[in-house]
This record gives structure tokens, sequence and C-alpha cells, in this order.
């Protein structure tokens, strides 16, 4: 080295500056194992671990960058530090992109709480909800990778800075999407991912454009929601429906990609066709079938069977279960298409006339009680039903069940048919002859007959006579002296001999009585006629309305109902 050059440099370094907390320039003195030995013109050199060097080719006399952190440590030697002297400058640099609006990159380094470590050249924190648009639940397969950033804040005296990569994609995406309004148009195929999904239908990322897939454009079937047939991530081709550029709205529709199966569907499957499809929902009031790629009919719960009483769809028919049908009705304007199964098989009703004639005599047994009656099984889901006028000539009967039980085999008259509403009448009294037909030749007043007390009421007990036929006798015609009541003298089950007083035909009662037993035929016929003059509104009521009474009921019934 020269004098002059020596002379210069001793000038330098004895008025050169030297402040803690700055930027030096420094030369490589000295290169050993743990440390780096650094000279910046000061009366000692400095001391760097090798640390800092880091993936680094170094040698003596290299220069290098280092800030100053103390002139003189304990051992009189320069503290000096390459890291933070790069901390500084890249501090001062993010600064400045800070302030200038900049974006900077950086590499991922390690997930932390809330987000992830950055170095862009210091740490800085990218919170989870800034990593994309749309928060990823696996935050490590974003580690090791670069990516661009905007930096949203800075602080200086917490040397912190939060970063935001969300932002940086919005920007891009606005962008994206301003050149795709200015340039897209109705009817154009276009390319998308779904990015979500909903109730009404999903949303399709379109290079940097969100568009609306509604749920009614997926397909030209029925589907009950999106995720029927799309799912998050999905790659489909869509076609665009609509574009509102002064609110960037876009429709897209999906089924518009194929030809839509309902145009010619009259053609394809006219009314009375046989067609095969598969269950695809079972519903209360029906089954949804479909016949064909986005073609759907439905069967109702009334078309499943000509007389099984079917009460679901699911008691007879499974989901995907392949079923043959027939084409019922079209509605090309609803698209919708009426199907049924039991139009397969005839209509037991239409010949039910020419299986069971009126008049024709027929045996099944008892298969359900009601109030009103009783219905019999003439064969599989066809019954017939006995009204509980037509089980007794000579019975007032309220309930079936005080002659019937379930299960009963019993003989019947077919009465009527009503094909319409699918009803047969049946009687069982009309197997027999009606016993008051020829009451005359059965019973006179003044006949002494003999009976067993079926029923006790306040004003009487009806007693049980030959054929089944009930006589009447009055409190009044219990005995000679006054009844209080009529079960101080008869009982349920008691033999009784009486004398026959009064037989009306029209109104089918006969009235009878035990003080007149023993009455001479004057006698009897003084007392018929004082019988006679008892009105029913008083002291004698028919025997069918009497019946009533002892039941317990108000209910009026008239023998001309029989």
């Amino acid at each position: 080295m020269s004098v002059n050059l020596e002379l210069a440099e001793l000038i330098d370094s004895k008025f050169r500056e030297f402040n803690e907390g700055t930027i030096v320039n420094g030369t490589i003195i000295d290169i050993r194992p743990q440390v780096i030995l650094v000279d910046i013109g000061y009366k000692s050199e400095g001391a760097i671990p090798v640390s800092e060097f880091e993936d680094e080719e170094i040698e003596v006399g290299d220069g290098v960058e280092v800030l100053l952190v103390k002139l003189e440590n304990d051992e009189g030697m320069v503290v000096l530090s390459k890291e933070k002297a790069a901390h500084k400058q890249n501090w001062e640099k993010i600064v400045g992109v800070y302030n200038d609006g900049g974006l900077v990159k950086g590499k991922v380094k390690a997930v932390v709480k809330g987000g992830l470590m950055v170095n862009v050249g210091v740490e800085a924190f990218l919170p989870g909800s800034q990593v994309d648009i749309i928060p990823p639940k696996d935050l490590t397969e974003y580690v090791g990778k670069i990516f661009e950033f905007k930096i949203v804040k800075v602080n200086d005296e917490r040397k912190n800075i939060v970063l935001s990569r969300r932002e940086v994609i919005e920007a891009e995406r606005a962008e994206l999407r301003q050149q795709f309004l200015q340039t897209v148009k109705i009817g154009d195929k276009v390319e998308g991912l779904v990015k979500n999904i909903t109730d009404f239908g999903a949303f399709v990322d379109l290079q940097g454009m969100d568009g609306l897939l509604h749920i009614t454009d997926m397909s030209w079937g029925r589907i009950n929601h999106p995720s029927e047939m799309l799912h998050i991530g999905q790659s489909l081709e869509v076609q665009i429906l609509d574009v509102d550029r002064e609110k960037e709205r876009v429709s897209l529709g999906l089924k518009q990609m194929s030809d839509n199966p309902w145009e010619d569907i009259e053609a394809k499957f006219p009314i009375g066709q046989q067609v095969r499809g598969r269950v695809t929902k079972l519903l209360p009031y029906g089954a949804f079938i479909e016949i064909e790629r986005g073609v759907e009919g439905l069967v109702h719960v009334s078309e499943l069977s000509w007389v099984k009483r079917i009460t679901r769809p699911s008691d007879v028919l499974e989901l995907d279960q392949e079923i043959e049908a027939v084409v019922l009705g079209i509605s090309i304007e609803e698209q919708k298409i009426s199907l049924g199964v039991r139009q397969l098989e005839v209509n037991p009703w239409d010949e039910i006339e020419a299986r069971y004639p009126v008049g024709t005599n027929i045996k099944g047994a008892v298969r359900n009680l009601t109030t009103y009656g009783a219905f019999v099984g003439l064969e599989e889901g066809i019954d017939g039903m006995i009204h509980v006028s037509d089980l007794s000539w000579t019975r007032k009967i309220n309930h079936p069940s005080e002659v019937l039980k379930k299960g009963d085999e019993v003989e019947a008259v077919v009465l009527t048919i009503d094909k319409e509403n699918q009803r047969v009448s049946l009687g069982i009294k009309q197997a027999e002859n009606d016993p008051w037909s020829d009451i005359d030749n059965k019973f006179k007043v003044g006949d002494l007959v003999k009976g067993q007390v079926a029923k006790i009421a306040s004003f009487g007990a009806f007693v049980n006579l030959q054929d089944d036929i009930d006589g009447l006798i009055h409190i009044s015609q219990l005995s000679e002296d006054h009844v209080e009541r009529v079960k101080d003298v008869l009982k349920v089950g008691d033999d009784v001999e009486a004398r026959v007083i009064k037989v009306d035909k029209v109104e089918r009662r006969i009235g009878l009585s035990v003080k007149a037993v023993s009455y001479s035929e004057d006698q009897l016929q003084k007392e018929s006629q004082s019988f006679e003059t008892l009105k029913p509104s008083s002291d004698l009521v028919g025997l069918e309305q009497a019946f009533n009474l002892a039941s317990g009921t108000s209910e009026e019934w008239s023998p001309s109902e029989d």
C-alpha cells in the first residue's frame, strides 16, 4: 500500500464519525469456525457469528454491510450484526412499500396461532382470514410457498407487520371481472368452479366473476337440493343466461347445455302408453318415477291399486325400484306427467255386477265394525257393508257389535251396487223371511204367551217371544197393584207368562200384560181398549223407540227405515 493511500485512510478513520445504530461498510479480515472478523475502520474489529452468514459464500477481503450495535463491549471490541443491518434495511424498505401502497413478496415460514408467519425480509403476520377469499381449512398447505402480499398494517414502535393475500386476490379478481363483463354475452359457454352451494342454487367462479346457477336451471328433471348434483370445487361448463353489467351479476344455466326433454314429450310418451322407470322419491301423497333422464312422472297413492287401501307409497314401493306404469296425463307448461300403476290390471269393479248380482246370497268374514254397520269381505280389497238397520227384522240394534264380531262368518244378500263410488250394500235380515209378514198367524189379542225378559226400561220390560220377536209389558200391565219400579218386579232373564193385548203390524209392536193372564174375555177386551187409548208420546211408545229409550239413547228411529 502506498504512503499516500495509508495516509488518506488514516485521516478518514480519524475524522469519520461512528454512531451506534447506524449501518456501516466493513471488510472481512478473518473467517474462523465460530465467528467472522470484520473491520469497519475503527480502532478495533468486530466479531459476527457464522450463523448470520448462513447459505452465503464468503472470502477474506469481501465487503459487507453491518449494523454498529455498540462501539465497545466489555472486551473492548466493536459489536456488529449483519442480520440486524439487513433487518433495518428491509424494515425501511417495507415501510416505503406500505406508504406507496405497493405489494411485497414473501415466503410462508410457519403456522402460528390465528394465521401464518411470513418472511418478507422481516417477519410479518398473515391472519387466517386474509389467506384467501375463502378461509382455508388447512393452513399447513401454504408453508414453504412464496406469494405476493399487501401490507395492511405497520407498527414502527413494536416492529409489527400485518399482511393480506386476500386483498391481492380480490384486486386481481376485480380486474378480471371487469374484463369478463366487457366481453361476455348471453348464450356464451364458459368454464367455472363451484365456489359455494346454497338451498336455492350454487355460485360459480368464472375467472374472478361469481355467477349464480339457480336450482331451477340445473336440471330438466326435479332435484330437491343443489348438493344432489354439485359439490364445492367441481369444474363444470355452463351457459350465460343473463348479464347485468351495472349490478355485476351473471345468471348461469346447466340444463341448457343439453336438449330439453319436455319439448316433444307428448310424442315420446302418449297418454295410455306403458312406461318403465325408477322410483326416485317417496312422499305421503305419491311416488316420483324417472322414466327418462330429466323426466319424472308422479304416481299418486290412489293410482297404486284398484282395491288395496294403501296409506303410503312406501308401504308397497322402495327407492331405486324399477316399476312399470301407464301414462295418464301430461302438462307441458308445468312439466308434469301423471302415471298410474293400477291401470296395468283390470279394474275388479268393472265386472262387480256380474260377479255379485243384486239378490245374490254371499258368505264372508266380518272384517271391521263401525257405529253404522259391519264390513264383510267379498274378495281381496272389496268389502260389502251391512247397515245396522239390515241386521235384524225384529230387533232394534244400536251397534253391530251386539250381534257380530270381527272374524264371524255371515250369510247375507246383495242389496245394491254403486260402481262409481265402489260400494256394495248387503243385508243379513233379507236372507230370511220377515216374521212380521205373517204376524197375524203367530200372535192374536188374547193369546197366552211365554218368554224371557230381554231388557228393562223405566216404562216397562221387553220380553223375547218366539221367532226372536219382542213384546213390551208396560209398567201399568205388570200388576193390579201400583208398581213404582219395573226392576222391583222383573229382572233380565226372568221367565214370564203374559197375555197379548195389542198387535200393531204397521208399527211392529206387540203389547203384553201380566195382570191380564187370568182375565175373562170381557175384562181382556176392556183392558185392550184402555191400552189403545194410551198415547205413544206419554204412556206407550213404539217398540223400536222404546228400545232406544231402554238403551239410553234419544235417537229417533221409525220402522220405515227397516
